[in-house]
């Protein structure tokens, strides 16, 4: 169970994004919060970054490959104080930062143009080898959908990486079965391991089971972590709805909303 305190932050994070999106007229609300808790983890017990120095040599590296779900990493960064939280209602607005999908060159924080599906995977790759090369400690961390994973670069990035034994290099499946209805993945945790890659399972909201896959741990085998979530998770009629994947709320649905929020 986590904690009153975070729930009560993540639930301030999700009105957030909400209210952002509803402004904008615009956003995929249910992808943001389908990976909101992992991301609360990384950024507030994982990843080492410093918002004051976000190019510190030094840093952890995250790439989000599902660059749709833009409005979960703006969320979490603003409310880490990469930028402030007011930006977040310029969201997707021609005189803002805060694109539909996150620019590296313009937004704080973030570490790669992300958008065309199967793109962060490998770039995150080749981050991560690159931080090898030059012996560093920093690590990378990818965030990829499921239905992300139809595509053939992610494969190719997972070759890479076991090669390349890039234990500076974990990926996580967001697997809220959004992509069942297109191509079904199987036994995707077998998958990852056939690609030698050490795998784990857990539920994709519970902080305790994040905190213990995410946590670094050394040596040179990258590791999967398939996070088993819900899309919409935390809004009741956004939750397992198809109809919420890219759709923003009118002004007489935003309170009805709001006031479903956990």
């Amino acid at each position: 169970m986590n904690q009153p305190e975070t729930e009560a932050q993540i639930r301030g994070i999700r009105e957030n994004i909400i209210r952002a999106a509803s402004v904008a007229g615009e956003g995929h609300i249910a992808s943001a919060f389908s990976i909101l808790d992992i991301l609360y983890v990384l950024y507030h017990n994982i990843l080492r970054n410093d918002p004051q120095q976000p190019q510190d040599p030094q840093r952890d590296r995250f790439v989000l490959s599902k660059g749709h779900a833009s409005l979960g990493i703006y969320g979490i960064l603003a409310e880490r104080g990469f930028f402030p939280k007011e930006e977040l209602n310029t969201f997707a607005s021609s005189s803002g930062r805060l694109g539909g999908h996150p620019d590296s060159r313009k937004v704080p924080g973030v570490e790669a143009s992300t958008g065309s599906l199967g793109h962060g995977m490998p770039m995150a790759a080749g981050m991560a080898l690159g931080l090898k090369i030059k012996s560093s400690a920093s690590r990378v961390v990818c965030i990829v959908g499921d239905g992300e994973c139809n595509e053939g670069a992610v494969w190719e990035g997972a070759l890479l990486a076991a090669h390349h034994k890039l234990g500076n290099f974990t990926c996580v499946v967001d697997y809220n079965h959004s992509g069942d209805r297109a191509l079904m993945l199987g036994d995707i945790v077998a998958k990852f391991r056939s690609f030698g890659w050490a795998t784990t399972e857990v539920d994709g909201h519970n902080h305790e089971q994040l905190q213990a896959a995410l946590a670094p741990n050394g040596g040179d085998i990258p590791r999967a972590v398939i996070a088993n979530t819900i899309k919409g998770h935390g809004c009741k009629d956004m939750e397992h709805n198809p109809a919420w994947h890219h759709k923003a709320p009118k002004a007489d649905e935003l309170e009805a909303l709001l006031a479903q929020l956990t």
